[in-house]
């Protein structure tokens, strides 16, 4: 099995590396692959020294599965350079996620869907993931309507240049900035870039990604995405009203029984997720649990989980182990 991690030296990439090593997934040959000037670099992966080669090189040596997290504008360029010559192109950016002629998959959700056709496969937005996974069996018992989202929003999430902003700020130390304004101690109502409607590209895509994972239009999403100076987690403030009514003792059932979600929510004993808690594991944490009293059928919930782990390095290594074990690669 030839895997290739296409952005092997970035923050992602090398939580992917960890991910793959830690799951023990079956890498019998192993290419870091980046950008022309990390060629030749050497990076560790399970133990050994490997070195950086360019996305050619990578492609002729024809990888079983590449695992990208480059940006959109590589994967653009590259994931059907690499599907030509038969890799399965797992594609962490933004590139392919609403092309109808894509999946995009949440594993515990949707992998059924994936063919050995599927050579370019969309990972979700970090945000989206940890949200489906928690509304997905709300979903199928009572079937959502709309859903309301306020996100917050980890600097790891922008990559190096804004922890490092974060950092230096703590420190007072003067340095190249990610953001247009200071983010510690403060919070910017900015994730992503401003499109015309007003809201930005990060909202944007939690308001689409939902219904193509489910495959349904009949339910709405509007977001507020928000950055805030933690250095892990993403944490959402979700509120969703349903077509039919719920005991919340039934959804705090079905939450504890979904793959992949550990529900944290016991308020008399200060018991609720947090990034600080969520930073390093794989699963999505839910709690603050309780009924809107503003209106019918409607939820409040709070969801946290690791952007960098399950929000994409877990997600695209779960969708890998999905393609291996189903003899799909």
């Amino acid at each position: 099995m030839k895997v290739a991690v296409v952005g092997a030296t970035g923050m992602v990439g090398e939580v992917m590396r960890q991910v793959l090593v830690e799951r023990n997934f079956p890498v019998t040959e192993f290419i870091p692959v980046a950008s022309e000037r990390s060629v030749g670099k050497e990076i560790e992966f399970n133990n050994k020294t490997f070195k950086v080669v360019g996305l050619q090189t990578a492609v002729d040596m024809k990888p079983d599965i590449a695992i990208f997290s480059a940006g959109g504008s590589t994967s653009l360029e590259w994931a059907p350079k690499f599907a030509e010559v038969g890799t399965v192109v797992i594609d962490n950016s933004s590139a392919w996620r609403m092309d109808p002629t894509k999946k995009l998959v949440v594993p515990e959700i949707n992998a059924k869907e994936l063919t050995k056709e599927d050579k370019i496969i969309a990972n979700p937005n970090c945000s989206t993931i940890q949200l489906v996974l928690a509304l997905s069996p709300l979903h199928e018992k009572y079937k959502m309507k709309r859903v309301v989202i306020s996100t917050y929003q980890s600097v790891s999430g922008t990559g190096v240049k804004a922890v490092q902003q974060l950092e230096n700020e703590i420190k007072g130390i003067e340095g190249e900035m990610a953001y247009p304004y200071p983010i510690s101690r403060n919070a910017l109502p900015h994730c992503d870039v401003f499109e015309e409607n007003g809201y930005t590209k990060e909202e944007m895509k939690l308001a689409r990604e939902p219904q193509k994972i489910f495959n349904d239009k009949t339910f709405s999403v509007t977001a507020t995405a928000v950055r805030i100076p933690t250095a892990g987690g993403h944490s959402e403030s979700v509120n969703v009203e349903f077509e039919n009514d719920f005991d919340l003792k039934d959804v705090r059932q079905l939450l504890t029984e979904t793959s992949g979600v550990i529900v944290q929510d016991n308020t008399a004993k200060n018991e609720y997720p947090m990034p600080i808690l969520a930073n390093g594991k794989d699963e999505v944490f839910v709690g603050r649990i309780r009924r809107d009293e503003t209106q019918p059928n409607t939820l409040n919930m709070w969801i946290v989980a690791d952007n960098l782990r399950k929000g994409a390095a877990t997600n695209a290594v779960q969708i890998a182990e999905y393609l291996v074990n189903n003899e799909l690669v």
